[in-house]
């Protein structure tokens, strides 16, 4: 099993955290090389990540990744429950990715651009769905810190970031933060 994926990427992180929860075997290509970016074009090419490939099955999007492995390569951690608890799980898997993490990248985004292309009005939305939402853990508080008033939802962050897991994603992309263009905190 072949993971094409970059350790800065929250949604390769989700992935690597499935991965190292059951200590799945996996070659992790990773893509600051140049040869792994070569192979993520030929397999899909959007060129988009991460992508897993197993047994020669190309398997796209995080989400769906995480699916393949609960059902493929099951370990002792159960990744989505059965029944009830696993479309509760679902739910929020896609509210995380739709309503967190791409408004979130439309903050970041909106960073890369020179400064006479920058969307001003975007952002602000993006930025006020974030408030709305706002059950961001890692990146997108860097983009738009959780609030104050946000006790619990601070203290749930900060419990995820103390699990085993989680730490070694964080630590694994500890080295390309240069690469978030707001730059990263000093707090995580």
């Amino acid at each position: 099993m072949k993971l094409y994926a970059h350790p800065f990427s929250s949604y390769s992180q989700k992935v690597l955290i499935a991965l190292y929860e059951n200590a799945t075997l996996f070659e992790y290509r990773n893509l600051e090389e140049p040869a792994a970016n070569a192979e993520l074009a030929a397999l899909w090419p959007l060129k988009r990540f991460p992508v897993l490939l197993d047994d020669g099955r190309c398997i796209l999007e995080s989400s769906t990744i995480v699916a393949h492995l609960q059902a493929h390569h099951p370990g002792p951690v159960c990744l989505i429950p059965p029944g009830d608890a696993g479309l509760e799980v679902h739910m929020l898997d896609r509210i995380f990715d739709n309503y967190v993490m791409t408004p979130m990248q439309k903050v970041v985004l909106d960073a890369l651009r020179p400064v006479a292309d920058r969307d001003r009005y975007g952002v602000a939305e993006a930025r006020e769905m974030l408030n709305q939402i706002y059950p961001s853990l890692f990146y997108a508080d860097w983009a738009h810190e959780i609030p104050a008033g946000y006790g619990r939802l601070r203290a749930y962050r900060a419990r995820l970031l103390n699990h085993p897991s989680i730490v070694r994603v964080v630590e694994e992309a500890r080295p390309f933060r240069h690469y978030f263009p707001l730059g990263a905190p000093a707090r995580d």
